[in-house]
């Protein structure tokens, strides 16, 4: 039995913990836009507080104005969001704890009554508008795209403007706007998924199926430095899931690098390889540990 409030094929289970948590959850509304989706899911009796920016969520979490905080971190077509992982590399409590991803779903959407051969302008957050640039380009060339701040911002947009207009947002905002929709699934790419990270005070107790993720740098550059980190996870046949970079902004040159790696921080084979490494960086700071079995939306 779905919870009341949740996304259609929700219930109030999440698969990546055992045990409720309660206490306070923040996350980047309004509601009904995607993040707020994810936060429905995750929550398991959690009181939710609704901020206006990623940095009001997380500066929530690091002053314990909430005691969880649930953010994006990366899209599976647009890449990392910078913001989150600044935060992360900077924060000097907070851990990711756990991390569930939410396939990205867009509706197109009009206000009751509107046939879609009226639509004459389309509106939503740019990401939606390229996600679905080939659905739009063959249903409605002539209709004018037009951004907005958040796909919930495009449908009280839509049902407010006076030409005939649509918006693209998850089916929830029609859910809680009072929109029609039209159409379902309209992205170009049905592979298109949001990672999102729940942060806290501490990481995840290891489960024996986990995830740590870590950001390292190093004060000069040689040949192979790069390399002789990969090489202290190989050697003890840790699987490396990810590597990315980001600019220190100290320097042009001088970057960041951020990975995830099978095990927990607690593991003593991770142990030895984090002290390998530590060797070798002069930042290495692991972000946390936490369950490696993420959550999709679930089947209806």
């Amino acid at each position: 039995m779905s919870r009341p409030g949740a996304p259609r094929g929700v219930g109030n289970c999440y698969e990546g913990r055992s045990t409720p948590v309660t206490g306070r959850l923040g996350f980047l509304g309004p509601a009904g836009t995607y993040s707020e989706e994810a936060a429905a899911i995750y929550d398991r009796g959690m009181q939710r507080v609704m901020y206006s920016t990623i940095g009001q969520v997380t500066e929530a979490a690091e002053s314990g104005q909430v005691d969880q905080a649930i953010v994006p971190v990366e899209n599976s077509l647009h890449g990392a969001i910078p913001e989150v992982l600044d935060f992360l590399i900077r924060s000097p409590r907070i851990k990711i704890t756990n991390e569930l991803a939410l396939r990205i779903r867009n509706c197109l959407m009009v206000k009751p009554g509107t046939r879609p051969q009226q639509i004459k302008r389309i509106y939503s957050h740019p990401q939606p508008l390229g996600q679905c640039r080939a659905y739009l380009t063959t249903h409605y060339p002539d209709a004018e795209p037009v951004a907005a701040l958040s796909t919930a911002g495009a449908v009280t947009d839509m049902l407010a403007s006076a030409i005939p207009a649509a918006a693209i947002a998850p089916a929830r905002a029609a859910e809680i706007y009072g929109a029609e929709i039209v159409a379902e699934d309209i992205q170009d790419n049905q592979n298109n998924f949001t990672r999102f990270v729940i942060l806290g005070p501490g990481d995840h107790p290891r489960t024996g199926k986990d995830k740590t993720s870590v950001a390292l740098s190093f004060s000069n550059d040689r040949p192979g430095l790069l390399y002789e980190v990969m090489g202290a996870l190989a050697t003890r046949k840790i699987n490396l899931s990810k590597i990315e970079s980001r600019p220190t902004g100290e320097k042009l040159g001088r970057y960041v690098f951020l990975i995830d790696f099978e095990g927990h921080r607690t593991d003593p084979i991770v142990v030895d390889a984090l002290e390998h490494i530590r060797r070798l960086t002069t930042m290495c700071k692991v972000f946390g540990s936490y369950p490696a079995k993420v959550l999709s939306t679930p089947p209806e």
